[in-house]
């Protein structure tokens, strides 16, 4: 049982990505429960409505602008590259939640299993996904936790993260499995003030098959049976409960090959590796976009080339606006890092990385589950390449090489962007807030209200640990 002496209430947080209000009902019995003890409400977002920027907002209270987190990856324009997926807390600007929880109790703890930006957290107890890559080409799963001795006894307890379900053609529900009870561990054995934990399989089949086929609801039930677990294991020890998402998915079938638009217009410029195939030379072109999901932004190196360029954004099939630096400020995205354009695509359309005009010269990469590598984000890594007949014989002996310890070539994802079937990244509609926006859902009447923001979720966790937010 939590502490006695605690002047807060204990809460557990749960992120089902990708979980929408109307998908809540029948499949979803566990998170139903809280609904009828509490409330529900589906909940507005920031743009882009991608991972890493709406739990920046959950967390800070801030809007993209502010907080730095303009997307999953950007330009570092200093560096001249694109990343994607880095694991550093220090990337977020602004006061965590987790940080001003500490500042009104000094006992008061945080665990944060697998939320993003989780590496160098101001918080008790972590563990995000953090592959070992062995000069031999390998790639070993593994995990980075804190303490460094919270991996081994959760491995120890569970078995090694299974990294490959939390990712690529193989992602499944036993990712989201292992997180559950590792946080339900995390949660018995440390007994956290607050606990974030991160359930992601719902992403991986809204991805694949689009959120009208009629798996998904099989895949609701498997992951309302994760969060279950968790659900259970706080109310065993009276503590309060939030399921939350970051964004809903619609369904999908026009990807907008942005970056080939820009190479048809002179503007993106790439080179030739020395075996033959063509790499994004970003620092050398004149405009290029890093594409995330349905949002994408456009660097442009010179300011006589905007309007230009956003003339050729703006005649692109599919693409239903384009934001300048102040039309940015009104979305809450003019922020350094943002591109000097971003694009958004409309509710059908997903923005695709590809830049090569010829398949026979992708990147080595292009072929592979590499999401740090790809100057964009690559939804197709889910899916094996449909044209590999025989694709699980391919698979083994990949496999093989590895196991004997030979260099390998994981050439197992496809070229053709068509397979997608579900995205998001948008801002839902307002008429359209319950099927294709995120959700809120509290296990506690106490801070019920109507209309709830992703920037709201910070201050609703302090009421609920402390009976008011800052400033009260």
């Amino acid at each position: 049982m939590p502490s006695d002496s605690r002047s807060h209430r204990q809460l557990v947080v749960i992120n089902v990505v990708g979980l929408t209000y109307d998908m809540i009902g029948d499949h979803t019995p566990n998170i139903q429960s809280l609904l009828n003890d509490g409330f529900a409400r589906p909940m507005q977002t920031v743009l882009p409505a991608v991972t890493c920027t709406v739990q920046a907002s959950m967390l800070t209270g801030l809007m993209p602008a502010d907080h730095g987190v303009v997307g999953n990856g950007w330009y570092f324009r200093d560096l001249a590259e694109v990343m994607f997926w880095k694991q550093s807390n220090h990337l977020i600007s602004g006061e965590r939640v987790f940080q001003t929880a500490q500042q009104r109790d000094t006992g008061h703890t945080t665990a944060k299993m697998f939320w993003w930006y989780n590496m160098y957290a101001d918080v008790d107890w972590s563990m995000t996904p953090r592959p070992s890559y062995p000069a031999d080409g390998r790639k070993i799963p593994d995990s980075y936790s804190e303490p460094p001795e919270l991996r081994d006894h959760l491995q120890n307890r569970l078995g090694r993260f299974p990294l490959f379900n939390f990712w690529g053609p193989t992602a499944d529900i036993k990712s989201t499995a292992w997180i559950a009870d590792a946080s339900v561990e995390v949660l018995q054995q440390h007994d956290p003030s607050l606990l974030l934990a991160y359930l992601p399989h719902l992403d991986y089949n809204l991805q694949r098959l689009g959120p009208h086929h009629p798996d998904i609801a099989k895949d609701v039930r498997a992951v309302d049976a994760e969060a279950g677990k968790l659900i259970d294991a706080a109310r065993q020890r009276d503590a309060d409960v939030v399921v939350l998402s970051e964004y809903g998915i619609t369904e999908v079938s026009k990807p907008i090959h942005i970056n080939r638009v820009l190479r048809e217009h002179g503007l993106l410029r790439t080179r030739v590796e020395p075996l033959g195939w063509e790499t994004m030379d970003c620092g050398a072109s004149r405009a290029f976009a890093v594409a995330d999901h349905q949002v994408a932004h456009v660097y442009v190196k010179s300011v006589e080339d905007i309007e230009t360029v956003r003339g050729i954004l703006t005649g692109i099939d599919n693409v239903e606006s384009v934001f300048d630096r102040s039309q940015q400020a009104d979305v809450g995205l003019a922020h350094d890092r943002s591109g000097d354009l971003v694009v958004v695509s409309s509710a059908d359309a997903w923005f695709t990385y590809y830049f090569w005009n010829d398949d026979r010269l992708a990147p080595d990469y292009a072929r592979t589950v590499d999401i740090h590598r790809k100057p964009g984000y690559d939804p197709a890594e889910l899916l094996l390449d449909p044209a590999i007949s025989l694709p699980k014989l391919k698979v083994a002996r990949r496999l093989a090489r590895k196991l004997l310890g030979f260099r390998y070539y994981m050439d197992l994802i496809g070229l053709d962007a068509t397979v997608v079937k579900g995205s998001h990244g948008r801002l839902p509609a307002a008429h359209r807030l319950e099927a294709d926006g995120p959700v809120f859902v509290c296990s506690s009447k106490r801070f019920e209200r109507e209309g709830i923001h992703a920037c709201d979720v910070r201050n609703l966790i302090l009421e609920l640990q402390f009976g008011t937010s800052p400033g009260d």
